[in-house]
């Protein structure tokens, strides 16, 4: 037998997830009891509980699911800009051997700029 048990990390997260639901059924149990307090009857308290519970989870749903828009847009916008063809812009700014109007030599863009002419052929 085991002189001293380790509680893991999955344990120690339930029982603290334990707490929060049981404190949150008690803070419920609390509103519903204050609500018939003040003179509505039961029935009517669980259901305006349950209202205000189902508007929160649709704002809570209707944010992630415009949070969640926004990233995929990010995303798409991200991966279209990595996969941008860079050299179509810069294919003028490279220097390339070619013939040209100033005959066969080293052009960027349309000027040679190699120093030769078309002479030299």
């Amino acid at each position: 037998m085991k002189p001293a048990t380790h509680t893991t990390f999955a344990e120690r997260t339930g029982r603290m997830l334990a707490r929060l639901w049981s404190g949150f059924v008690r803070l419920d149990r609390n509103a519903c009891g204050w609500l018939v307090a003040q003179g509505l009857p039961a029935g009517l308290a669980k259901t305006i509980l349950w209202v205000v519970k189902l508007a929160v989870l649709g704002v809570l749903l209707y944010s992630a699911f415009w949070l969640g828009l926004l990233l995929v847009f990010a995303a798409i916008a991200a991966w279209v800009v990595r996969n941008a063809d860079a050299d179509e812009s810069s294919d003028d700014d490279e220097p390339q051997w070619r013939n040209g109007l100033d005959g066969y030599g080293l052009y960027r863009g349309e000027v040679r700029i190699d120093g030769g002419s078309a002479d030299d052929e």
